[in-house]
């Protein structure tokens, strides 16, 4: 084997009871658990360079609470803030780490939660850095079977665009977009360790719902390799998955099994986490013994920060934006003329005209470049549609290219110039102008130059 070294720790961060659940515009409160909350970090070492990989079962972490964690993990370990790729996997039963207009709950629950978790990230890089073993490390490309993702946005027969449209709506034409169905797979054999699989892929993590805490089915993935592959370890990075979800919106009878639809149109359910968990895991599988192994002889990390236009509103848009919002917080949304998606479209709209209404022009968002050989993660701060991480993957200089999503902080929607003319739920809640997407794609692109 090579110079080159990795570590591990995966460690349970289980919230208390009562704290609210982030991922939909309706307040949540956990009343339970139906499996472990936990965060996974996965350590590198090769010719002096030390980098930390984080990925941590909430839906969303804001840029400044990235920011403060990674201030706290250098603080303590000596690891620089600069070599720490955090990201978390968008589960939409997860706890809330920051206060939100939106939930009226105890600011000090959260506070203690999130002061809760910087200590045990700490904790867990130190183990992880304690833990470094020599490596040989593999990937592969897996495909994942039908039933698990779907394009979310559709055309409907008056033109309009609908995000998750209800189930068999007759009026339902097509999907806006193409699946990539590709599954990227990193194997690592630790000398004298159990090996790690980090899996990669562009699917929401929001198969459940309800007010009961739960990895979704990113847990399930987990579950099923650890007990098929003798105790393997398992991390997950979203991949571009702002326009993909679960639903089936013309389902048979068979793909109904152990599901409902929920108050948003989309099929939910604890079974529906485990079918597509198993699913995902059973791609794993097809490819975990025929992995390309390389050594690895580099690397690296480097941040791009990236100036995009901001979506101001137009003034008389404000008026009925700030009506809705009222709305929405008093307890008031049957008097918004929506339903279902329609409604949370409408809400999102609204409040995102609200934020920004006196907001500057532009944004700064910050992306990341890591190489690992001829591997490269592109960070991305929020949820990128599919064709972006396509266009990302497409790169000479590197044998694969994972797009990762929700990494190093969050900051919204990155839907690509077509959907903003087409509507729905992505574009009209997206805070940046048209073009985002494609400036997010030539930055990954220099990023990628920069570090090879």
């Amino acid at each position: 084997m090579s110079n080159f070294l990795t570590g591990y720790q995966e460690i349970t961060i289980n919230p208390p009871l009562g704290i609210g659940i982030s991922g939909y515009y309706v307040p949540r409160f956990a009343k339970g658990f139906l499996d472990d909350i936990k965060a996974s970090v996965l350590t590198l070492s090769c010719d002096g360079e030390s980098i930390a990989i984080i990925s941590i079962d909430a839906c969303m972490l804001d840029t400044p609470l990235v920011q403060r964690y990674c201030l706290a993990i250098e603080r303590e370990t000596g690891l620089s803030k600069d070599r720490i790729f955090l990201t978390n996997t968008h589960t939409h039963t997860g706890p809330l780490f920051t206060q939100t207009d939106m939930f009226d709950a105890p600011i000090e629950t959260i506070q203690e939660y999130a002061d809760f978790v910087e200590k045990k990230l700490c904790h867990a890089v130190k183990d992880a850095l304690a833990d470094l073993a020599p490596t040989q490390m593999g990937y592969a490309i897996g495909y994942a079977p039908e039933r698990v993702a779907y394009i979310r946005r559709y055309r409907m027969k008056d033109g309009s665009t609908m995000t998750c449209p209800p189930i068999d709506d007759p009026d339902i034409v097509e999907p806006i977009g193409t699946l990539d169905q590709r599954v990227n797979v990193l194997r690592f054999d630790r000398l004298g360790n159990k090996p790690l699989v980090l899996v990669n892929y562009g699917l929401h993590v929001d198969t459940i719902g309800g007010e009961l805490l739960s990895a979704d089915w990113v847990y399930w993935m987990k579950k099923t390799l650890n007990a098929a592959l003798d105790g393997v370890d398992c991390m997950f990075i979203c991949g571009a998955q702002g326009d993909v979800g679960s639903t089936n919106v013309h389902p048979d009878s068979a793909a109904m099994n152990d599901t409902e639809i929920s108050f948003d149109n989309e099929m939910k359910s604890p079974g529906m986490a485990r079918f597509v968990g198993r699913a995902l895991a059973g791609t794993v599988l097809q490819v975990y013994d025929k992995v390309f192994y390389r050594p690895i002889d580099k690397i690296s990390m480097v941040t791009k920060v990236v100036p995009v236009k901001l979506n101001v509103p137009d003034p008389e848009q404000v008026p009925l934006a700030k009506h809705y919002k009222l709305l929405h917080e008093t307890d008031r949304d049957h008097e918004i003329p929506y339903t279902a998606m329609e409604l949370t479209t409408a809400v999102a709209e609204a409040l995102r005209i609200c934020k920004y209404e006196n907001s500057p022009e532009y944004l700064e968002l910050s992306m990341l470049g890591l190489q690992i050989g001829p591997v490269a993660l592109v960070g991305i701060p929020g949820e990128p549609f599919t064709q972006v991480g396509v266009e990302i993957k497409k790169n000479e200089n590197f044998e694969l290219v994972m797009p990762c999503g929700l990494t190093n902080g969050y900051e919204g929607y990155f839907p690509v110039k077509e959907a903003y003319d087409e509507g729905g739920y992505e574009a009209r809640a997206s805070c940046y102008k048209s073009g985002v997407a494609e400036t997010i794609v030539t930055a990954a692109k220099e990023m990628l130059n920069d570090i090879n």
